[in-house]
């Protein structure tokens, strides 16, 4: 069962890849975590040339192990704001920095099968990332974020990764109690900023990594 679930998904993932690329993204397949690994450390990384090096919030990047190896790399300015003994100050003035880094990696709330990337954001600093200012992105996503279209790709976000975030962040919002979204007023909301990403541009700048496992959210 396993192995045809797998199959299934690598004759998907191949043609979501050729949509991301007819849409300027470099895009990659790994057949899990510890492949799409190697894949950002060996072959997307050094051909960069980054100096500096940061990241947005994503569950995807930590369950890779990416974050681990590159926290404490001592060839890179590294940006990390996932660190917990800075100050929420010096956090927040860390991810403004981190939008002039040689290389942003993040994850993504879904992809279409168009090729077109949708988010949604709390303080703006992933999408705002992702949209100018590194040089280059990685985009680390997991099979489960791949859906038909942007209809679907919203609702997806609205009614399962929102709702899940802020159950996990512990936030006060009328979702994390009923599981769904009620498009709230809440200080703790965290859905404030929509993108759709059509194309990349320059093109090759963002590169995603498409990974045959469920990771994220």
């Amino acid at each position: 069962m396993d192995k045809s679930i797998k199959d299934f998904w690598r004759i998907k993932l191949a043609d979501v890849k050729e949509t991301l690329e007819s849409n300027n993204f470099e895009a990659f397949l790994a057949d899990n975590a510890d492949e799409a690994k190697k894949i950002v450390l060996e072959e997307i990384i050094p051909g960069t040339d980054a100096k500096s090096i940061s990241w947005g919030g994503s569950q995807t990047f930590i369950a890779t192990g990416l974050y681990k190896s590159l926290k404490d790399r001592q060839d890179f300015e590294v940006l990390d704001t996932f660190d917990k003994s800075i100050s929420p100050e010096e956090g927040l003035e860390r991810r403004r920095q981190a939008l002039l880094a040689d290389l942003f990696i993040t994850g993504t709330n879904a992809v279409t099968e168009s090729g077109m990337l949708v988010n949604l954001d709390m303080i703006g600093n992933r999408v705002a990332a992702l949209t100018f200012g590194p040089k280059n992105v990685i985009v680390l996503v997991g099979r489960n974020k791949i859906v038909a279209g942007v209809d679907d790709a919203m609702f997806r976000v609205k009614n399962y990764a929102a709702p899940v975030n802020t159950i996990r962040l512990s936030k006060k919002t009328p979702c994390a109690k009923t599981s769904y979204c009620e498009d709230c007023k809440s200080p703790d909301r965290i859905c404030n900023t929509w993108t759709i990403t059509e194309k990349a541009f320059p093109k090759g700048r963002v590169k995603i990594v498409l990974i045959n496992e469920d990771l994220g959210f």
